[in-house]
């Protein structure tokens, strides 16, 4: 079999979009939690709802990046129109993620390593669809 190498497998394996997706989610989410471990333990940031808040810019920035160049890079929508539905998308996210870290750790002062993971939990149910359906329309 020609294609039967391993190597092949794997490729075809990440060439299916939820994969995909999960790749770049992953990534995304690991600069979204690294940037707010920054804030919170270096940079010794009071509001943890805050630090998400600025952490999201960065998690979705990469986020946008990958879904256009990597999940969903059949989409023949301009960039400026997907940029603009994705901006909207995330900041909606990225308030609720703020809000339900807000209340998570500030309100009921539990730990924000388990508030992060309910509130990407969130994230990335929400944003898989309205990428699929609202930003890159695949």
């Amino acid at each position: 079999m020609p294609n039967s190498h391993p190597s092949y497998m794997w490729t075809a394996r990440l060439n299916k979009q939820p994969i995909r997706y999960i790749v770049n989610g992953l990534v995304a989410t690991a600069v979204h939690f690294l940037v707010l471990t920054f804030n919170l333990k270096v940079l010794e940031w009071n509001s943890a709802g805050v630090a998400n808040l600025i952490a999201a810019l960065f998690g979705i920035s990469v986020s946008f990046l990958g879904s256009r160049y990597y999940v969903f890079n059949g989409s023949l929508e301009p960039l400026v129109k997907q940029l603009y539905r994705f901006m909207l998308l995330y900041a909606a996210i990225a308030i609720l993620h703020g809000l339900l870290m807000y209340i998570w750790v500030d309100l009921y002062l539990q730990n924000y390593m388990i508030g992060f993971v309910i509130a990407t939990f969130m994230q990335v149910a929400c944003s898989y669809i309205g990428n699929k359906v609202l930003v890159f329309k695949v």
